[in-house]
This record gives C-alpha cells, structure tokens and sequence, in this order.
C-alpha cells in the first residue's frame, strides 16, 4: 500500500460507507443517463455513426469501425431509436467506474477504491459517458483496461495480465486515431519505471503489443486503398498546426468541465504520485500527466473549429486513480468543497443535456451562446419531410445538402441511402471521402449536364425533394450556397422553411417535379431571399418606440416587402430600396438582386402594447416571384 495514502481511507468501516455512496450515486447516474438517452436527440456525430453501421465495413474515413459496429448491434437489438442505438455504450460506460474501483482497491485499498470510483461517476467528462453514442465510450473502457493490465504487469507478467492488455489495446485500436497518444503514452510510462522496463522485456508483453499492434491494421488498410485520406484529414487538414492563443480557452474550458477544485486536486495527486515508494502510482502519474499536458499544449496548435475538449479525458481517469489519497489529507472543509463542485458539474452538465431534450428549453436558450444546434430542429425537420414526400410521387429521391442532414432525416426515417451534396461540411468532418464510396455524395454539375450518382439525372427525369440545412452555412456564404445550388439544378422552387426555435436552426425543403428535358440556357434560377438585421443587435435593450434597419436581397427578382413582426405577430411595413454601403462592397460581383446595392429598408416600430422584456423580432420577406418566408427571429427586450 502507498505511503501517500492515510490508513483512516481503508478502514473496513469507511470502506462498507464508500461501497454504499458509490452504489447509490451509480445507480442514481445511471437512470440519468438512461432518461437522457432517450429522450436526447441524435448529436449529428452518433447519427453519422448509425449511417455507417448501415454500411458495415472494417474501417470508415473518419474512424476505426467499433463505434459503427455497436451503433448497428443496437439498432439491431433494440429497434430504430435512440435508446437502443445507445444501450451498447451506456453499458460499455457503466463498466468504467467499476474497473476504476478494482485496481485502485488493489493499490490503495477498498475505501480509496469506492471513492476513486465514485469520483469518475461525478467527473462530468466520464459521468455523462454513455449518453451520446461516441468512439470515447471505447476509448476510456480501452484506457483502464490497459492500466490495469500494465499495473499488474509492473508486479508480475502472466498470461492474464497479458490477455487483457491486448483486448485493451484492441478495442482502443478499433475505437479512434486518438488511440495512438494512449499507447504513446503508456509506453512512456513504462520505460521511465524501472519494473516497467523489465515488464516490456516478457515476450508475453510484446505478444498483448502484436496483438494490439493487428487491431490497427483494418484503418491502415482503409488509409492504403483511400490515398491515406483519413490519415490526412485527422493528422493534416483539420488542424492549423500553427501556434493560435485560442489553445488558452481549451484550458480555460477544463477548469469548467473538470471543476476547479478537481482538477486542482488531480495534479497536487498526480505531483504526490510521483513520489511514491510504490510503482503503480507513478505510472498512473506519468501517463495522466502526460496526457493531459500534452493535450493541453496540443490545444494552441490544433483544431479549435470541432469539439476538442474531451481529448485529456483518458488522463484524467489515470489521475482519478491517485487522487483518494491526495484528498484524505486536505482539510474537511476543502474535500466537501472538491466532492460538491465535482457533483455540481456533473449536475451542469445533465442539465445542458436536458435543455438539449426538451423543446421548451431549448427555445428559452435560443438567444444564448450554448444553443445546442446539434441536437435541435431533427424531428420537425423529419416530420416536414414526410409531409411533403406524402403529396409526391413514390418514387421521389431524397437528397440532402450536408452529410448532417442526410444522417439525421436518415436516422429518423429508417432510410441510410439519402444522397448528399458536395458541401464544405462533409470535407471538413471527414466525410467527404466515406459519402464517395457509399455512392451518396451528389456531385455538383453544370445546370445544362446535370447528371448525378450512378448516371441518373438529377431534377431532371425524377422527382426529388432536397433538404438544405441553411444555418448549417455561415451566413456569409448563403447567397454563394443558393448559388450553387442553382448551378446544380437548373431552377429552384419556392420552398418550404422549417424554423425551429426561432430560426436558430433553419431548413428549406425545395419539392422539384420531374422534367424530362434540362432547361434553357436563358432560364433563371431564383434562390430564396436572404436577409440581415443590423439594428437593433441581438439581444439588446430596446425602448418602446425603435427604428429596425436592414437589408435583404434575391437574386434575380428583388425583394418587394419586408413585415416586421414581435412575437410572430406584424408590427410594421419597412420602406425598401435605401442603399446599403456594406452590401454594396461585400456583395459587389456576387449578388443579382436587380436593386443592388439598393436592398436596405428601415422601419419604425412601436412596441408601447408588448409587455416589458424578452420578445422575438421577425422579418417576413416577400419577393416579387410570389415567394414569401418567414426569416430568423432575434432576441430584443423592451425597457419599460
């Protein structure tokens, strides 16, 4: 037993008390997260995740095949929803705790064994694993699993330690390219202890290594066969790998996930580690301390665009090992202060799931910096989209914009072969190259020899309903993105928008008859209108009386009204055609609005009859084709 932890920690008394919290708070954390799994809409990652358990394969251009896999054993299972999409990760996740508790047990004793184990329930990266079916579920369960084999290695090399070192390392290999910094890692560790050096002299060891080393081999396959494109999206193009003072909020944002007085009290544990008599600790302090730091500095080198903040979560298991310990020797006070902000995290963190889930919520967070876009606007979206295909003919073609809406309406359909345009996102994400083989990415054409997958014309002898995710584009390049769109099909109907949550997230779904000849050369494409609010700013105080300024354009046609609405409800007519300096030298070459840069208007709005505070002003835009929408809403609130 460690000289770093006080013997009052492994009193059988204090052990039967630690067994008990841990079962409660286990059991407790667990119907949580069953509740939240399936009342939680699919993250856009865990339904692209189900699209490629659809299309079974050894590995994927944007990870190892396991998480396809169990996407696929639980739909399978458990049917075409949520919940059983995610019961093979919430029972992965479940095992976590427990094997946290058994090898620090056998380090530390029983009582630090519970406690330990009960941290990684409250710790809110780990507490919450298992919600969203992600590759981390694997990975973290790969992690442990590989400690406790590489501790048991550091006494004795037998062939169980061995066996379970290599299923580690396997499903840790079939999990995620972020595997590699683990075992990386964990060498490190076991080269700086003098009983890990005789422990990687076993053949038994290098045998779990070779077996663990085979895992990789379906990605490296992929790699070979695709030009190394997922090596290159993870390694290459995602990342800037210049240095960007950005890498400060990544660990800004720790101090928020982990709690600050956690993640305080991992590194005094991981520096007390470090200076145990006994190996194991050491080793547990090496590598989470490498992980962590190294992820941490990784963070001002490396992506900032796609969530990162869960990358050190492998570290922290390994720190939560030695932290008991640590803890028992901090003042009463200061250890309550650690376990409740750590519970309070975990209660956060619950929470901003549970808004995610609730509709209601989530449309009291719309105007806030954390809307969960991800999970929003699915079902309604699906729900339009079977509306519509209900008024078409049976053979009519799906195809999204992006391969976040075709996953999702493909989730929520039942339907994983919906084509998917060639969209910044896909190549951004890494799916571009995975739609490609699939056969579903659409590939953009000149209007006149519009011709897609597999030969078929597109818009052109079927039927089809497109679904774009408009606030899936920034706003800067909507007008380019309907644009293209034109170039791709020739002519665009007026569509049908889905505004969920105010328009935070926003859809257009274009109905397209089929047409046996491609159009004219002089026919005109005419996208929807495209609009912005310059004042008031969102979200900012408004007297009774205020003025509403803006512009908006469509091209081709113009914009011929603008209604102002509170509510949902009019409020005033703008005036139209007032020059607008910025559009004029933004837009200059790239709108076809007829009245450009004269697309501004202003009105005069008098909100005396609203009650003071939170309200949501609206613009809807009539063009002069006949086309009318419904634009975003925008937070204002009026003073009294």
């Amino acid at each position: 037993m460690s000289e770093q932890h006080p013997a009052r920690i492994n009193s059988l008394d204090d052990s039967g008390i630690w067994h008990r919290r841990f079962l409660l708070l286990f059991a407790v954390v667990s119907v949580a997260k069953v509740a939240l799994a399936i009342r939680l809409p699919l993250f856009v990652d865990e339904a692209f995740y189900w699209l490629e358990g659809q299309h079974l394969a050894m590995a994927y251009s944007d990870l190892p095949g396991l998480t396809a896999w169990l996407a696929r054993l639980g739909v399978e299972m458990g049917g075409q929803h949520a919940l059983a999409l995610r019961a093979p990760f919430l029972v992965l996740a479940g095992c976590v705790p427990w094997l946290v508790a058994r090898m620090t047990a056998r380090e530390f004793g029983a009582a630090a064994g519970w406690q330990a184990a009960s941290l990684a329930l409250l710790l809110p990266l780990a507490g919450t694993l298992g919600v969203l079916a992600l590759p981390d579920v694997a990975m973290a369960l790969a992690t442990v699993l590989c400690l406790d084999a590489a501790a048991g290695m550091l006494r004795r090399v037998d062939w169980r330690n061995a066996a379970q070192m290599a299923l580690g390392l396997a499903i840790g290999a079939l999990s995620h390219y972020r595997f590699a910094a683990i075992i990386g890692a964990g060498l490190i560790a076991l080269l700086m202890l003098q009983e890990g050096r005789r422990a990687l002299r076993d053949p038994r060891s290098w045998l779990a290594i070779a077996v663990g080393a085979l895992a990789w081999l379906p990605l490296l396959a992929w790699n070979f066969q695709n030009a190394d494109a997922g090596l290159r999206f993870q390694l290459v193009d995602r990342h800037p790998w210049t240095f960007h003072a950005e890498g400060a909020w990544f660990v800004l944002i720790q101090f928020a996930l982990v709690t600050p007085l956690l993640l305080f009290a991992l590194a005094a544990a991981s520096h007390n580690a470090m200076r145990s008599a006994a190996p194991a600790p050491r080793m547990f302090a090496i590598f989470g301390g490498f992980i962590v730091l190294a992820f941490f500095a990784l963070g001002f080198f490396a992506d900032t665009e796609r969530v990162s903040f869960h990358w050190p979560l492998p570290g922290y298991l390994a720190l939560l090992l030695v932290l008991p310990g640590t803890l028992a020797r901090w003042p009463r006070g200061l250890r309550a202060a650690t376990w409740a902000t750590a519970a309070l995290g975990l209660v956060v963190a619950f929470a901003y799931l549970l808004v995610a889930s609730v509709p209601r919520a989530r449309v009291e967070a719309a105007a806030g910096k954390w809307y969960p876009a991800n999970f929003a606007g699915w079902d309604p979206l699906a729900q339009a989209v079977r509306e519509m295909r209900a008024g078409m003919p049976g053979s009519t073609r799906l195809v999204a914009d992006n391969f976040k809406v075709g996953a999702e309406v493909g989730f929520l359909l039942g339907d994983p072969r919906i084509e998917v345009l060639d969209h910044p996102l896909n190549h951004k994400h890494g799916r571009a190259p995975q739609l490609r083989l699939w056969g579903l990415e659409s590939p953009g054409k000149p209007k006149h020899d519009v011709v897609g997958v597999q030969g078929r014309s597109d818009a052109r002898a079927e039927n089809l309903l497109l679904m774009v995710g408009v606030t899936q584009v920034k706003f800067s390049a909507l007008v380019r993105h309907y644009q293209q769109l034109c170039d791709h099909f020739g002519s665009l109907p007026p569509p049908r928008f889905v505004n969920v949550d105010h328009g935070q997230q926003r859809f257009a779904l274009f109905a397209m008859p089929a047409r046996g000849t491609t159009a004219g050369a002089g026919e005109r494409c005419v996208p929807p209108a495209v609009a912005h609010i310059k004042s008031p700013e969102p979200a900012r105080a408004v007297p009774p009386r205020f003025v509403v300024e803006g512009w908006a354009l469509q091209d081709h046609v113009g914009v011929e009204g603008v209604t102002i609405t509170l509510d949902g409800a009019p409020v005033a007519e703008a005036t139209m055609r007032h020059h607008d300096a910025w559009v004029a030298e933004f837009y200059k070459g790239r709108s076809r609005d007829p009245d450009h840069p004269n697309v501004g208007f202003r009105a005069e709005v008098d909100a005396s009859g609203f009650t003071p505070g939170r309200h949501w002003l609206g613009l809807r835009l009539r063009g002069r084709d006949g086309s009318e929408q419904e634009w975003a809403e925008q937070a204002i609130d009026i003073a009294h």
